[in-house]
Order: C-alpha cells, then sequence, then structure tokens
C-alpha cells in the first residue's frame, strides 16, 4: 500500500486514507453481488477512453482490503491488465453496509432516454461532422437515443419503457454525421409516435382502463408479428414498425384471454 493523503469526509468527518493498492492486495467480501459482464465491459470502455477517475473504496480487515464499493471497477481494472490501483481506504465499521453504497437510484428508461438526448445534442453542437456510430461508447444502446428524441421533440409522455424490447432489436447506429443522423433519429421518433398511436386506438377498442395494459398490447403485437420469445429480428427499422402496426390492429379481445 502507498499511501497519498489522509482527509475527513465532509458530512460525517471520519478519517479516510486516499492510497495506491496492488490489484492483489484487494478481496471481493463473500457478500458482494454477482459481477455483471456487460457493466464491466462499459467500465473497462470508460476507463480506456477516460482514464481511472473514481477510486474504489476499501475497508481493511484482518489484515486484508475488501472492496465495499466499486468491484466492477477493479474486475475491469484486471481485465485491462493494471497492476494498481486507486482506492480510499474507510473504516472497517462500514464492512457489512455494502447494501448502503448501492441505495442511489437507478436511472429508467425514460431518465436514461433523456440523458441520451441531451448528450447527443451536446455533440452535435460541439461537432455536426462526427460519425454518430463513432460515437458508440457514449451510449450504451442507440434506442435510447430515439426514445430521446420521442420523448424531448414529440411526446412527453411516451411509455418508452413498453416499447424498449420490441425497439433495441431494430435500431442500430447510425455511420452517418450527425446533421443527417440527426434528422433520421426524428424520422425513427415520428414513426413510434405513430405506432404508439395505433396502440392507443386498440386500448380504447378493446376497452381497457389500466394504462399498463398498453404494454401488453404492445408485447402481444410484436409476438404476432415475430413469433413468441423473438430474439432478433431482421427487418430494417421502418418494415419492422409497419408490421407490428398492422398485427396491434388485428389483435381482438380474445387474444388477452377474452
Amino acid at each position: 500500500m502507498k499511501e497519498i493523503a489522509v482527509f475527513e469526509d465532509p458530512v460525517k468527518k471520519q478519517p479516510l486514507k486516499l492510497v495506491v493498492l496492488k490489484l492483489e492486495e484487494v478481496h471481493r467480501p463473500p457478500f458482494q453481488r454477482d459481477i455483471s459482464e456487460s457493466l464491466k465491459k462499459h467500465l473497462e470502455m470508460a476507463i480506456e477512453k477516460l482514464g481511472f477517475l473514481t477510486p474504489i473504496v476499501v475497508v481493511e480487515k484482518e489484515g486484508k482490503f475488501f472492496v465495499v464499493d466499486g468491484q466492477h471497477r477493479l474486475e475491469a481494472m484486471k481485465d485491462l491488465g493494471a497492476r494498481e490501483i486507486l482506492a480510499i481506504v474507510a473504516d472497517e465499521s462500514l464492512y457489512h453496509h455494502i447494501l448502503e453504497f448501492n441505495t442511489e437510484k437507478p436511472p429508467n428508461v425514460k431518465e436514461k432516454s433523456r440523458q441520451a438526448y441531451r448528450l447527443y445534442m451536446d455533440l452535435f453542437e460541439e461537432d455536426a461532422s462526427l460519425i454518430e456510430a463513432d460515437l458508440f461508447t457514449y451510449f450504451k444502446d442507440p434506442v435510447y437515443i430515439t426514445f430521446g428524441f420521442v420523448l424531448e421533440e414529440k411526446e412527453k409522455r411516451f411509455p418508452a419503457s413498453f416499447y424498449e424490447s420490441f425497439v433495441s432489436k431494430i435500431d442500430e447506429f447510425l455511420d452517418e454525421p450527425l446533421e443527417s443522423a440527426i434528422e433520421e433519429r426524428r424520422r425513427r421518433a415520428d414513426a413510434l409516435v405513430e405506432l404508439n398511436q395505433v396502440v392507443n386506438d386498440k386500448f380504447a377498442e378493446l376497452g381497457f382502463e389500466n394504462a399498463l395494459q398498453k404494454g401488453e398490447i404492445v408485447r402481444k403485437a410484436v409476438q404476432r408479428a415475430f413469433g413468441l420469445r423473438v430474439r432478433v429480428i431482421e427487418e430494417e427499422f421502418y418494415q419492422a414498425i409497419e408490421r407490428v402496426k398492422e398485427a396491434c390492429k388485428e389483435l381482438s379481445i380474445e387474444d388477452f384471454g377474452g
């Protein structure tokens, strides 16, 4: 361990140390959650692009350092071939408080989408010649960009979560500059607004009252168009949208158990 600084946290005034640890010195408590391979991969990409900017938090217990916040960053650094990691050493009393380190609510689909839109527009204003596909490391999934355009420019109450599974199978990053890609995103947003109107019409026709049943209409329409448990949709974006619209129009009350 190489100590860099000693300080207090600004709220509880507890003593903390900023240190550099060898990776083999850091251990995972047995009650840590399972590693998410997708999250770890995203962190690897972010660290390679931006550097390691957020220290992990460890506690010293029985002569060993256990990570209580940042196990995915730790595993990402291992995969990247790093030998050392920046860490904050907190008091051993925090050892069993791992859940407290993860109490912040993860963003929902709408929040992710609005954030993606704002980032997209910032990049557009900075350099409209940037190729959208080259910016994939900034966005987890292109579907959030499209949803962002719907929510921020077209329909603020668009139920994005109902469409996430379907649209994620047909959306993709665009191999064109932002100055033209931005218009394509708006066209895709318009297509989703039109599809949502068809779903709303079917909702009214069937006499449903619970808004959550709109999600079930979307699910049934996608199944009718592409089959049960569809994992991959080969058709391009607009063709797939049209197929789901037509399938939605064909649904009857019998499709929902009468």
